[in-house]
């Protein structure tokens, strides 16, 4: 079963998922403690994530497929985003300095064309995040939240679909060890459940956190033909 925009904004307004997304902000903080002067963009669903770059940013952008429908942000003032073709997104070669992925890759119709887009939009010296359910994890099985559902992958599954298109992974990383549910005895051990599984079950994290870079010393790939792109926006913002 597939889930849209309303149900990753229910998710973010539970205490699981504000809890969830402090926790992976932060990991996305270490990744990229600075962002000043460069252009964003948030690839699925990342509004809970895109925010805390965004006064710094020289441009922030939150894009979602057409699958997903429109996800609006930020609240309460002019919308940065719109809503495009996953394999074709409105913006020019080289738009970006970073790129963010999440909610976005276990959802995508076609993972490798994905890729290849966001390939397209990366400046050669940009970096992606790449933020996907682990298969191993009790995350992906639970349809409670936004990463029960799509296609969850093993860290060596996602590096390997990276590396076969010429991206180079830089790092990986786990969180989010809790149990997805919203019991309060298991929301107030949720610092812990985070250090007793980065500890003894490192395996069974919930997500996989993957850096990469273009790899520009590999082959790269056939420049496709010019396409069409559509983006559709909110017309009352």
């Amino acid at each position: 079963m597939s889930i849209d925009a309303r149900d990753a904004a229910e998710f973010y307004a539970t205490t699981l998922g504000g809890l969830s997304a402090g926790l992976i902000r932060a990991e996305l903080r270490k990744l990229w403690p600075d962002c000043s002067n460069l252009s964003l963009l948030g690839l699925g669903y990342t509004g809970p994530y895109l925010r805390q770059w965004r006064a710094e940013a020289r441009r922030t952008i939150a894009a979602s497929p057409q699958s997903f429908g429109p996800a609006l942000w930020p609240a309460g003032r002019a919308s940065l985003s719109c809503t495009g073709e996953e394999d074709a997104l409105p913006f020019p070669d080289l738009s970006f300095d970073r790129i963010l992925l999440v909610h976005g890759l276990e959802h995508a119709g076609n993972a490798r064309q994905t890729l290849r887009e966001v390939w397209r939009l990366l400046k050669d010296d940009g970096r992606l995040i790449v933020v996907v359910p682990n298969r191993q994890g009790m995350w992906a099985y639970w349809e409670n939240n936004p990463f029960g559902h799509g296609e969850p992958y093993t860290n060596g599954q996602l590096t390997r679909l990276l590396t076969s298109l010429f991206f180079q992974v830089e790092s990986q990383h786990s969180c989010l060890y809790i149990p997805p549910l919203n019991w309060r005895l298991n929301l107030r051990a949720f610092d812990l459940w985070e250090r007793f599984g980065a500890l003894f079950a490192p395996r069974f994290a919930g997500l996989t956190i993957a850096e990469a870079t273009k790899d520009l010393h590999a082959v790269i790939p056939l420049k496709r033909q010019p396409t069409r792109r559509r983006v559709l926006v909110d017309a009352s913002h």
